[in-house]
């Protein structure tokens, strides 16, 4: 046996201590690796292996008050990608860019961007979203390991730009932003889901993974008071109103004075909730892209508003119904009771005079004819009369001083001067309309409750909740608050406000057959705190009378032209109510004097001589007559009728022109 060479001796010791060295730190290694590691990476080892596939709950639908579909969800789809197993089969950089590409053009995409989102450092990222079937089949058929898509909603506006703010519309992630969408999101959102499952390096599902599916539970549907053939009419007749007055805004509001059920809600401009991002005119779209983001925001914030609950204005002569109310009430008047208007009123206790809108006194009148003649000095001393702190208690009687509690986002308070720091001239004002904002769904729902023989009911805009088999879930009840006014001073109100359509200043609202009531209001527009020459013209009715069913606000904002509320508003109140009493089944019963009219194609022109212009054209229009002023003037203050022609009593042709003459 041949011997070992000391040197070789020591070469195999040393190489035996390496291996031994080596074995240790392996040991050491493994240790690391399977003990102290070894939570993080069975993390790592189990996120790998572990595909979860977010499903989204189908969002609930909204109904019309007859079940037709205002807002729904279509089926769509979602294009997800997992990074790391991306770059785990695709490690040539040329590759990335190649399925970026080929992606890019499937889901009309920069290139660029698909391939910043394959190479996030992140576990699941979204590619693109509310895709159609036959682009996800497209992405499908690439067979892309690390792509995965997912079948998720998409909401839908089925009529487009209709009742806008009211419905609202939703953000990118499906979420309430504005309107019905946002008070009720809770409802309509539904619980989202999950897919779980143990895949390869590829995708595919394990044979010895397990799997888990978390169904998503749908969104329950919303049925609102409202009712679509209504709203349709109400979005005609304000569209048609746009084009005659050139305003920058019309509103209109409709509610069962008997319930307090919202029955439409109009506002124009609006915006189309599928694309809501977007304005809705070429010249608007035009100026939105110029703005900076901040603009873009506000925007885009004032355009999803909806002005009728969170806006306030000056609601003009259409107050004094409300001024009127308290006073019979109270019983410091009766439909009966003489005044004088002598043009000013002086305040007692001041030296300050407050003026009609005439010119020329009114002279001796009843207090129905004040009010149609919609003189303010009588207003001054019904609520002089009655004294601050009584009148404060009606205003909160009626519901003015608190918000109305309506189920819709973003309701806003009136804006009332302290009860405590006014005075009588401040009293004054407020009487006829002025000094005083408040939001147009709060006047609608005070001026119900004269429709609903004295008793303020709470609005409210949703039904019920039905669940995905029709069933319903809740309820939402109709909610009476308070009797504010006497059966007595309720009918005796409708009296008066039928007396200003049928032979004052609402005229043009009068509608042959039906027993039209209302009060028109004309009140400069505040802006940046100071008032202006704009207006807010509107018109507030009721129908029909001897048993109301509507009530019908139009609030015309800064018309162009002629800007009494009798011309603006009223006619678009007339266009609406044409259509929807038909339409609720109301018949008309006309007069002997009516069936005459309507045969003939003539009539008696009346006499508007002494009547203010805003009321002689609601008179005139009443009637089926135009008008013209002469001399003519630009002049977009109101004024007397001295004369006219032809004089009242001619006979002349339906749609004749009378001509109004001036001082």
């Amino acid at each position: 046996m041949a011997k070992i060479s000391g040197r070789n001796k020591k070469r195999i010791i040393v190489t035996f201590g390496l291996m031994c060295v080596i074995i240790l730190l392996l040991a050491f290694r493994l240790a690391w690796i399977q003990v102290v590691k070894a939570e993080e990476y069975s993390e790592i080892a189990t996120e790998q292996q572990t595909s979860d596939i977010p499903l989204e709950a189908k969002r609930g639908s909204v109904y019309d008050t007859n079940g037709k579909v205002l807002a729904t969800s279509a089926t769509c789809y979602t294009v997800w990608v997992r990074p790391s197993q991306l770059k785990e089969n695709y490690k040539d950089a040329q590759q990335i860019k190649e399925i970026s590409s080929n992606l890019a053009v499937i889901l009309d995409m920069k290139a660029e961007d698909v391939e910043e989102k394959l190479t996030k450092e992140e576990a699941l990222v979204k590619v693109a979203k509310y895709l159609d079937k036959a682009t996800a089949d497209k992405v499908r058929d690439l067979e892309i390991t690390g792509i995965e898509i997912a079948e998720n909603t998409k909401r839908y506006y089925p009529l487009g730009n209709f009742a806008s703010q009211l419905l609202g519309s939703v953000n990118d992630d499906n979420e309430g932003r504005s309107g019905i969408e946002q008070q009720y999101d809770e409802y309509l959102s539904g619980v989202a889901g999950r897919w779980i499952k143990n895949t390869d390096v590829n995708g595919n599902t394990l044979s010895y993974g397990s799997e888990k599916y978390y169904q998503a539970e749908d969104g329950l549907d919303v049925v609102l008071t409202v009712d679509e053939v209504l709203q349709h009419y109400a979005e005609n007749a304000i569209a048609n109103g746009m084009k005659e007055t050139k305003a920058n805004r019309i509103m209109c509001l409709v509610m069962d004075p008997k319930t307090g059920d919202i029955l439409a809600m109009a506002t124009n401009p609006g915006f189309d909730p599928n694309d809501p991002t977007q304005p809705v005119t070429v010249s608007e779209i035009e100026a939105f892209n110029k703005m900076s983001v901040k603009e873009q925001t506000a925007y885009l914030s004032e355009m999803w508003r909806n002005p009728i609950v969170s806006d306030t204005y000056e609601p003009g002569s259409t107050f004094k119904l409300i001024t009127t109310s308290s006073a019979l009430e109270e019983g410091v008047t009766t439909p009966d009771t003489e005044y004088y208007c002598n043009i000013g009123y002086t305040v007692p206790g001041t030296d300050v005079t407050l003026h009609c809108w005439s010119t020329v006194p009114h002279g001796a009148e009843t207090l129905t004819q004040a009010v149609g003649n919609s003189c303010n000095p009588v207003q001054i001393q019904l609520a002089l009369k009655m004294g601050k702190d009584t009148y404060y208690d009606y205003l909160q009687m009626f519901g003015i001083t608190q918000k109305t509690n309506v189920d819709l986002p973003a309701e806003t308070s009136a804006l009332i001067q302290d009860k405590d720091a006014i005075g009588p001239v401040e009293l004054s004002t407020m009487a006829y309309g002025q000094g005083i904002a408040m939001t147009p769904i709060q006047l609608v729902t005070a001026v119900c409750a004269i429709g609903n023989d004295g008793v303020l009911m709470q609005p409210r805009v949703v039904r019920e909740l039905r669940d995905a088999d029709g069933d319903t879930v809740k309820t939402f009840e109709t909610k009476e608050l308070r009797k504010v006014i006497s059966s007595k001073t309720a009918d005796e109100m409708k009296k008066i406000m039928e007396y200003v359509v049928e032979e004052g200043g609402g005229g043009n609202a009068k509608i042959a057959g039906y027993r039209i009531g209302g009060k028109t209001g004309t009140a400069d527009k505040v802006v940046d705190g100071k008032y202006s020459s704009d207006t807010y013209s509107s018109f507030i009715g009721m129908a029909p009378m001897e048993d109301p069913q509507l009530v019908v606000l139009v609030v015309v904002d800064s018309p162009s032209g002629v800007q009494f509320g009798s011309a603006t508003a009223a006619p678009v109140a007339k266009e609406f109510l044409e259509n929807a009493l038909p339409y609720l089944g109301i018949e008309p019963q006309y007069t002997e004097e009516e069936k005459s009219e309507i045969d003939s194609e003539y009539v008696y022109v009346p006499d508007v001589t002494g009547k203010s212009y805003s009321d002689a054209m609601g008179i005139l229009g009443g009637y089926g007559l135009k008008c013209e002023v002469t001399p003519k003037t630009n002049s977009k203050k109101d004024f007397t009728v001295v004369d006219q022609y032809p004089k009242a009593g001619k006979k002349i042709k339906k749609g004749g022109k009378v001509y109004l003459y001036r001082e």
